[in-house]
């Protein structure tokens, strides 16, 4: 057995142990390519595009409810009379920027993601945390690193 096998079964069991649906079904996923022996190559092509398919279904769902018609503009006027959208609105817009951050990290130091990954496995897994953590974690790491860099 492999070891990156290996490593996806106490993925695998980590997730039933946890109840966490979506990293045993995206372990599973894994295994599955892996046992059909895909190329190496189709991993690191789901590598590269995969966080950007996330954020789009992600984003899908986020905007489905303006598609139904259950959000519209007078829902938005609304809203933003309140101090809790408006700090919703700014926690939006620095998430954002982090992401921004995150996704120049993972491209300059890719080996920084196994940490990522493993922080966002921990997360996940014992407390049923979402895994969107590697890009967010990369971009304050990003963020940190370059104040530190600033102070140096």
């Amino acid at each position: 057995m492999s070891e990156s096998v290996a490593f996806l079964l106490l993925l695998l069991l980590i997730g039933y142990i946890a109840k966490n649906q979506s990293l045993f079904v995206a372990v599973t996923v894994l295994l599955v390519l892996k046992v059909l022996m895909v190329d190496a190559k189709f991993f690191t092509f789901i590598q590269s595009r995969g966080i950007n398919w996330g954020v789009t279904i992600i984003t899908i769902a986020v905007l489905a409810p303006i598609a139904s018609g259950e959000i519209g503009f007078k829902d938005l006027a609304d809203a933003l009379k309140s101090v809790y959208a408006w700090i919703a609105l700014l926690s939006g817009m620095a998430v954002a920027l982090l992401a921004k951050g995150g996704v120049t990290l993972l491209a300059k130091d890719p080996h920084i993601t196994t940490a990522l990954v493993f922080g966002t496995i921990l997360a996940v897994s014992l407390f049923q945390g979402v895994a969107v953590g590697p890009l967010i974690g990369a971009g304050i790491a990003y963020t940190v690193m370059k104040f530190f860099e600033f102070f140096r």
